[in-house]
């Protein structure tokens, strides 16, 4: 029984490892190519632009992003630095962690078409309508704008503009955060690798420079996609079916405030949280339940929020929790309808 059970848990983690692996290493390449041409500073100018469009620009940004939580903060400091209205703050805050192309992808995989359109609607429009609410409240004040210069990632200097002047933004290795000039610029992080961007040079040579950002994501996502398919290994093997069904099973609506609760305390990485999911739906935890858990635990962490707090003012913090909660809630409301 024992040695049947270790069977079945080294099957699963091949099985659900091997097609994670494969989809984080397109989508990361995919992110790459992207990034190297979209820089995050233009973009982050054209939403201090266009205040009245700011939280569906905010938004979208967030889509492109496949940041955690404290390399969001990098790119908000530049946002707030820049005069950006908390609405496209709030925007991006809610998109980044929950609608990137890493989230969408891995979905996608795990659930299927029908139910990754069902859940890009719930968060992103979930993002841009907060966006929109925060904007028209005392809250859109509620952003600290007198922070320090942001800090780089990989504890370099700040990077300059093409034009000599510093940078409106933090570089972060980690996320692929870079300045765009017209001639390569690498910038060294504390390992020794280096990111750099081409902007103004040949396809060939772009496609070529946006790989090491796209193997930097790879290797960043990796270990939690390896220790998610661990998780998800021993979790068919070896947890009990009848606890599942006796606190979130079915698709109760009880169990969503529950599980979108439960979330809050975890730091559920996406790459972790979607294999133990699969698990938990197969042992008898309804959909509704498993997305309230998957939106309330990747949207608003303890982590997250501690780190979110550096950017945002105390009520905007709550706020902030509040929506992501609500979101879970009415995300896995919607499951539990449809079920």
């Amino acid at each position: 029984m024992q040695e049947s059970a270790w069977l079945v848990a080294l099957n699963e983690f091949l099985h659900v490892g091997g097609a994670l692996v494969v989809i984080i290493a397109v989508v990361s390449v995919v992110t790459g190519i992207i990034r190297e041409y979209i820089p995050q500073e233009k973009l982050q100018k054209k939403l201090a632009k266009h205040e009245k469009r700011g939280p569906l620009m905010g938004a979208l940004l967030g889509t492109l992003t496949p940041f955690c939580s404290a390399s969001m903060v990098p790119v908000v400091m530049g946002m707030a630095e820049m005069g950006a209205s908390m609405g496209t703050i709030f925007g991006f805050l809610i998109s980044a962690p929950l609608c990137n192309f890493v989230v969408v992808g891995l979905i996608l995989a795990t659930f299927g078409v029908q139910v990754t359109l069902i859940y890009i609607a719930i968060t992103l429009g979930g993002a841009v309508l907060s966006g929109y609410l925060i904007g028209m409240t005392p809250l859109k004040h509620a952003v600290r704008r007198d922070m320090a210069a942001p800090a780089t990632s990989c504890g370099s200097a700040a990077a300059t503009a093409c034009g000599g002047a510093p940078a409106a933004t933090s570089n972060s290795c980690n996320s692929g955060q870079v300045t765009s000039c017209d001639t390569a610029v690498p910038i060294v992080c504390s390992d020794g690798s280096t990111v750099t961007t081409h902007t103004g040079q040949p396809h060939a040579k772009r496609l070529r420079a946006s790989m090491p950002f796209a193997w930097a994501l790879f290797k960043r996502i990796i270990p939690y996609v390896l220790i998610g398919a661990v998780i998800s290994a021993l979790s068919a093997a070896f947890l009990p079916a009848e606890m599942v069904e006796k606190y979130v099973g079915s698709d109760s609506w009880s169990a969503i405030p529950i599980a979108a609760g439960i979330g809050v305390p975890l730091y559920l990485r996406i790459e972790m949280a979607l294999p133990l999911l699969q698990v938990l739906i197969a042992k008898g935890m309804g959909m509704g339940p498993a997305m309230a858990l998957l939106i309330g635990g990747t949207g608003a962490s303890l982590p997250e929020i501690a780190i979110i707090s550096s950017v945002l003012k105390p009520k905007a913090v709550v706020a902030f929790v509040v929506t992501v909660l609500t979101l879970a809630m009415i995300g896995g409301g919607i499951f539990v309808a449809i079920a």
